[in-house]
This record gives structure tokens, sequence and C-alpha cells, in this order.
């Protein structure tokens, strides 16, 4: 009885060691956080659980002795513990992983790096963290599972075999891998980063997410397309801030030939200096087309900072320059030309024979009954007579 309650009291004050020792350390690395982030110690708030079941754990098997147990339950409850902390000790190294790229990327953002920088940087550290995440995960099962004495002695079996199962594995998952590897492809060749505008198949969006296996772009309906990464590897698709949020947008508009053009480029650029959105790089008003029906059509670009800033300076534009014309230049607007001919020179070009229409009902059935027998896209026979237009009989 005294050598059980010993070990208890011996359990008791392993735990609680444990548990001191990594207070201390939480506290001493906390004070240096603060000193350089501020905020700092709130990235690590995530680690501090599991690292506090992790020292219990570990206290509670140190400290454990076989005469605490009875016999039966001595080599289940001991395994159990052990399983336990190792599994414990996975998820804190997870969220230590987790803590530290949060860090890296508050350094990024204290230190006043571009946006660009950041985005890039977010990219990499979320593709790198879920890569960890799944290797630390499969490293503490394959340890967890070498714990069972019937799995250690399978162990020169597995390692021998472990060359046939790899391939067997490549090929059955080759998808899933070439997804994987199209997803640290796109990270770190900076092709596609988190914010990104981007039109694929036709759609306009933003990168939401990116994983190892999948990318997720929300649209400016707020649809979301989730699509597999080995798409953006294979198929061509428009990335707006490969290279800067700044754009150009063009709106185009046809009017009548008479419309003034250098009134218009004058008035549009007085326009644009009150306007907030234009970032004053470039604009710039040109005629790009002559019309076969008398119009002309005028090709006005912008830039702006961004895709968004950029489309509601682009229809703003289009509606001031409606309103322009429509206010100053009237008879400018689009309209359609007819030229009207003399009765004389009408009557010869348009004879009355060639509107002809049967005077009654028998000819017409007549028409008709010659129409269907030639077809629909193949006129019936003006008459078989002299050529006057007329029929015989």
């Amino acid at each position: 009885m005294g050598t059980a309650t010993s070990g208890w009291i011996t359990l008791v004050v392993g735990v609680l060691v444990a548990v001191a020792l990594l207070e201390l350390v939480r506290r001493l690395v906390t004070h240096r956080l603060a000193r350089r982030w501020p905020t700092g110690s709130a990235e690590l708030s995530p680690v501090v659980r599991p690292a506090f079941v992790a020292a219990v754990l570990a206290g509670v098997r140190a400290s454990l002795r076989p005469e605490m147990l009875p016999n039966s339950l001595e080599s289940a409850i001991s395994h159990l513990v052990t399983l336990t902390l190792i599994a414990a000790v996975t998820w804190m190294i997870v969220e230590i992983v987790n803590a530290a790229s949060d860090l890296y990327l508050l350094r990024l953002a204290q230190a006043g790096e571009g946006t660009r920088h950041i985005q890039r940087a977010r990219t990499q550290i979320g593709m790198l963290r879920r890569a960890a995440g799944a290797i630390i995960v499969v490293l503490g099962f394959g340890v967890a599972l070498f714990t069972f004495e019937a799995v250690r002695a399978l162990g020169a079996g597995v390692m021998a075999s472990a060359g046939v199962l790899g391939i067997v594995a490549g090929i059955a998952a080759q998808s899933t891998l070439g997804n994987l590897f199209a997803g640290l492809q796109l990270a770190f060749s900076d092709a596609l980063r988190i914010d990104d505008v981007v039109v694929v198949d036709g759609e306009w969006g933003r990168i939401e997410e990116l994983t190892l296996t999948y990318v997720v772009v929300t649209t400016w309906d707020e649809r979301r397309l989730v699509m597999p990464v080995s798409y953006f590897t294979t198929t061509p698709f428009e990335n707006w801030t490969k290279a800067g949020g700044a754009l150009l947008g063009p709106v185009m508009i046809r009017l009548d030939w008479t419309v003034p053009v250098r009134e218009l480029r004058s008035a549009l650029y007085e326009w644009l200096q009150r306007q907030a959105l234009w970032d004053r790089r470039e604009w710039s008003l040109s005629v790009t087309n002559l019309m076969d029906n008398g119009l002309v059509e005028l090709r006005a670009v912008v830039s702006a900072a961004d895709s968004a800033s950029l489309w509601d300076l682009s229809c703003d534009m289009r509606e001031w320059l409606i309103e322009y014309v429509r206010e100053k230049h009237p008879d400018a607007l689009p309209r359609f030309r007819a030229e009207v001919l003399p009765a004389d020179l009408y009557a010869r070009s348009y004879p009355a024979s060639a509107f002809r229409e049967p005077v009654s009902w028998a000819d017409r059935e007549a028409v008709r009954d010659e129409g269907h027998r030639h077809g629909p896209h193949e006129a019936p026979p003006r008459g078989t007579g002299d050529g006057d237009g007329t029929s015989e009989g």
C-alpha cells in the first residue's frame, strides 16, 4: 500500500514539475516575443493547449510505475498513455509550425513590405503549412503504429516491399499527386497568389483560397468556383495582378461622323481631372474605326489603381460621354441616313410591274401553288409569254 501511495505521489509531482517547466518556457518565450512584436503572443495562443496536454501526459508517462496498476490493465493503460502522448506531441508540433508561419507574416507586415510581397509570402507559406502538417501527421501516425509489437515485427517486410507499394500507390493516386505538385508549382513560381484578380473560364473573380489540391475563386456576384490546381498549370488564364494592380480599361462608343472629336477629348480630360478613381497615369480618346453606316467608333482609355476602381471609372466615363453628347451635340448621336429619289427616277428604277399583286383570289391561289412547286427559296416564274410579266391563259 505504501509503495502504491508513493507511486501516485511521484506521479502527481512529475505532472506538476512538467507543467511548471512548460509554464516557465511559455513565459520566457512570450516575454521575448512581446519585446519584438507586441501582438506576437496572440500567435502563440493555439500552441498553449496542446503543449499543456503533452506536458501532463509526459509527466504521467515518466512517473507511471507498474505497481500502481492492476496486472491485467498495466500494459493496456501504459500503451494508451503512450499513444495519447504521441497524438498530443503531433498536435503541438503542427500548431508550432502554424504559429511560426504567422509570426513570419506578422514580421513582414510590420516591416512595411509591399502588398504583392506579402501576398506571395502568404501563398507560399500557406502551401508549406499544409504540406508540413500532412507530413507531421503521417509521421505521428507511423510512430503510433510502431508502438504495436505486431507492426514492429512486420516492419522489415514492409520496408522490403515499400518500393513496390510506392509504385502502386503512385499509379493509383496519380491525379492527387499531380494536383499536389501543381499546387507547389503555382505557389513557388509566383504565378498565382491569394487575392489575385483572375479571369478563369470567362469568369472574373479573386483568389480566395489556394491549397495543395484546389483553388477557390470568388466571383463578383459572390459565387465560389472550386477548381483543381492542375487546371491553372494546364489551361491559360488571365491574371490581372501578376505584375501589379494598375490596369488600363477601354470604353467604346459609336457616334455620328459630325461629332467634334477634339472638343470631346478636351472635355473628357477636364472631367477626368475631377475623378478620384483615376490614378493620373494614362488616358486617351481616339477614333478607331469608320463605319459604313455613317458612324465613327471612338475608344476612350483610362487607367486605375486596381480592377474594382477601373470598373467603376469606366462605367462613370461611359455615362458621362452619353450625357455630354446628348446635351452638347445632339446631332452627333447615332442616326441612319436615307436618300430620297425624284419621282421620275424612282419610277424608272422601281416600275410598278415589279410590285404587281394578283388581283383575284384565283390568281393568288395560282401564285401560291406555283411557289410550293418551286420551293420556299425559289421564286415562281413571272410568265411564259413574251416577257411582259403576265401569265398565259
